[in-house]
């Protein structure tokens, strides 16, 4: 019985057993979800942005390390010929700090990545122009100022498979910028692999772009690969490799398909006949000196060329502006005695030769302006002398920007008046792609830079060219990298057309690259002299490339494009409902 006043048990009576107190239940993190109502796995969850001024300065050491890796992969002061495995690995950094960093700073640090990574690459611009080292790192500054946002939309967009999207938008970037007054081929990730033989035959199908993408794909899958906060370690790296081995595979498998068609895609070159080019290597930069200066140069190219003729080459091949002062014009307009008897003098010793002479000049000419003034112009030129006359005249089609042609004159008149004070000397750009013949063979000269474009070479080719034989003066950069970085390209341009390509430099690189891009020979480097070229002229058909160009590059900008507009869509629409 209870008490009536007390309402406690009574003696004898067992107490209530009262319900324990309820404990708020756990709270645990929501479980990210697809559109579809699926649990996502971690790996596949948008990657946290870490803050602080610590992970800045630390985002910026890991650009710092990828420039550093990045210019390693290419022929550099460290190594003449570059360590191009390092190509696989050199944009993880980049990529890594593209998909974490906040949308505050990604603009920040893709400016600093693109200085740094091309002033660290291109160092030997020191000794081009003044100008060029600042020129050309601030260009790059731009350029992935606007490319690091994309890089990290990406990774938003498709936590996933972002980084196949990155991979897109990358060879989007370097068919871009090769295009326009500022196109610059220099450090294309594909031209890593000039050495690699069984990879560069895809360039007949893709042209450089098709090696760059499997070289860049290791590198952004890598990145997403990386633990994305201190606290994920290896557990996220084995998640991820798990979720996405799939797509290793497919990259395996492609790359070894790769392997292998290159393995069989070499032309057998029997069937091939030679065509012995001497080509001089004067090791002189002509431009320097004035008059004195021109006549040491004639003195070298003479001296050379004699000791050559004694092999009775079909042709003999001297650099760009190898002789600088205008032959075609000193003997029109006969105002300067002293470079006219210079000009003269070299006339009457190719006049005196068997076989033809092919060489670089300052070719002048009179023209009509708009007003309908006459005025003296000037074309960096490629000139055929044969049989005591000019036969035929090349004029550069791509000039180098900044240093050959400024179409901005009115309006940047400041920057413009800099550059004439730097003693930049401008030029004409010309219109028709010639192809030359000598000796029963047809080639074109793209003059130095030109060679770094696949869109020439192609053309010359379409036009008819048997054999590409490259004019250039590097001789400025006093730079061994320097010359290696442009033979690179020369290496894919061989193998894009499948046609020969042989190059006359006055310091290097001096060479002679078969259809399937095998250098043959190769004379050493700021030394005088000459090679005796034994170039095959192998006249096969078209290849995919030669007909239809940069097709893969822009195919690659077309699903980069779409794949960032559909995600876009996507989510404005997931958002609505």
């Amino acid at each position: 019985m209870r008490s009536a006043s007390s309402g406690t048990p009574s003696a004898g009576t067992p107490p209530a057993k009262t319900p324990p107190a309820r404990m708020p239940p756990a709270r645990t993190p929501p479980a990210a979800t697809s559109g579809r109502g699926q649990v996502k796995h971690p790996a596949d969850i948008s990657p946290p942005v870490p803050r602080g001024p610590g992970v800045f300065f630390i985002n910026l050491g890991i650009l710092l390390l990828g420039g550093v890796i990045f210019s390693l992969a290419f022929p550099s002061l460290l190594s003449r010929g570059g360590w191009w495995p390092l190509a696989y690995i050199a944009l993880t950094p980049a990529f890594y700090v593209a998909s974490r960093a906040s949308w505050k700073t990604i603009a920040l640090y893709g400016a600093f990545y693109g200085f740094i990574c091309y002033a660290i690459f291109n160092y030997w611009l020191l000794t081009f122009h003044p100008l060029a080292i600042f020129i050309v790192p601030m260009i790059y500054l731009t350029y992935f100022l606007i490319c690091f946002p994309f890089l990290r939309l990406a990774a938003a967009l498709f936590p996933s498979r972002g980084y196949i999207v990155q991979v897109f938008i990358w060879i989007s970037y370097e068919i871009l910028r090769t295009k326009g007054f500022a196109g610059y081929s220099y450090g294309i990730i594909g031209y890593s692999q000039y050495l690699f033989s069984p990879l560069l035959q895809i360039a007949e199908l893709t042209g450089v772009w098709g090696l760059s993408f499997l070289v860049v794909f290791p590198s952004a899958y890598l990145a997403a690969a990386l633990p994305r906060s201190r606290g994920e370690g290896l557990p996220h790296i084995k998640a991820f490799f798990r979720r996405h081995r799939a797509g290793a595979l497919v990259y395996a498998g492609v790359f070894i398909a790769v392997c292998v068609y290159g393995f069989f895609a070499p032309r057998g070159l029997e069937e091939s006949r030679e065509w012995k080019v001497a080509l001089v290597q004067h090791n002189i930069d002509p431009w320097e000196g004035g008059v004195r200066a021109y006549r040491d140069n004639l003195n070298r190219l003479v001296a050379q060329s004699e000791k050559a003729l004694k092999e009775n080459p079909d042709i003999v091949a001297w650099s760009e502006t190898a002789f600088v002062p205008g032959i075609d014009w000193h003997t029109r307009y006969r105002r300067d005695q002293e470079i006219y008897t210079l000009v003269d003098e070299l006339r009457r010793f190719l006049s005196a030769q068997e076989v033809p002479f092919i060489f670089g000049n300052d070719d002048g000419q009179l023209e009509r302006d708009r007003y309908g003034s006459l005025r003296r112009v000037d074309y960096n030129a490629a000139i055929l002398f044969d049989e005591g006359r000019i036969a035929g005249t090349y004029r550069k089609t791509h000039l180098v920007p900044f240093t050959e042609h400024f179409p901005y004159e009115r309006t940047l008149a400041f920057f413009y008046k800099m550059l004439k004070e730097a003693n930049t000397h401008f030029w004409e750009k010309g219109t028709d792609y010639v192809v030359f013949e000598a000796a029963g063979v047809k080639f074109s000269t793209p003059i130095c830079f030109e060679d770094s474009f696949g869109y020439i070479s192609r053309r010359f080719v379409q036009e008819g060219a048997q054999v590409i034989l490259n004019i250039t003066n590097d001789s400025w950069s006093g730079s061994v990298a320097s010359e290696m970085q442009h033979l690179q390209m020369s290496v894919l341009r061989a193998v894009e057309n499948r046609r020969s390509v042989a190059r006359a430099t006055n310091g290097g690189i001096t060479a002679v690259i078969d259809p399937n891009g095998k250098i043959l020979q190769m004379y050493e480097p700021f030394t005088e002299g000459y090679l005796m070229g034994k170039v095959p002229v192998y006249d096969s058909g078209a290849t995919l490339y030669t007909r239809f160009g940069d097709w893969f590059a822009w195919l690659c900008l077309i699903l980069a494009v779409g794949a960032l507009a559909g995600g876009l869509l996507f989510k404005i629409l997931r958002r609505k409902t």
